[in-house]
């Protein structure tokens, strides 16, 4: 029995600043990291994806970038995203998406984010995963299940850049 349809969003968080004297967990948004998160919340609610649980690193560029959105979901922080592997961030989604979530938003870094999307889906492509970029993928396993069997877990649908229109 398949699961009912699901979407995995993968987001790189925004630009982020370099503060002397601040170590890269505590590294905040810049400037522009916070204008192009708020238009990536605005491109994910435009896609009509409603998103029901979020799990985010707890780096404050995630963190950050999660609240520009403007996403409002319930969330977990989660250390094991932070510099996670894909097979990290597998079992996050393993073990703290909700089984009635239909959408799932994951906040994290690069490399995780883009590899994580083409573990689920190796015939997927992405040409680049630069800030505040996210991967659409549309899941066909219960979230529980989701990177445990050999065959592919998603179909990858695209990566969205936001950037402002010139």
């Amino acid at each position: 029995m398949s699961a009912a349809p699901r979407t995995l969003v993968l987001m790189r968080h925004g630009k982020s600043g370099y503060p002397p004297g601040v170590a890269d967990h505590d590294r905040p948004l810049a400037e522009r990291g916070r204008r192009e998160a708020a238009l990536a919340g605005e491109w994910i609610r435009s896609e009509d994806l409603r998103v029901d649980a979020v799990l985010c690193s707890t780096a404050t560029r995630t963190r950050e970038t999660l609240e520009r959105s403007g996403i409002s979901a319930p969330t977990t922080f989660l250390d094991e995203i932070y510099g996670g592997s894909p097979l990290d961030i597998l079992e996050v989604v393993r073990v703290y998406a909700p089984a009635d979530a239909s959408t799932v938003l994951v906040v994290g870094h690069e490399p995780g984010m883009p590899e994580t999307a083409l573990t689920l889906d190796p015939d997927g492509y992405i040409d680049r995963f630069p800030t505040s970029a996210y991967a659409v993928a549309a899941v066909t396993l219960d979230w529980d299940r989701l990177g445990l069997d050999a065959d592919p877990d998603a179909e990858l649908l695209g990566v969205r850049v936001p950037r402002a229109e010139a």
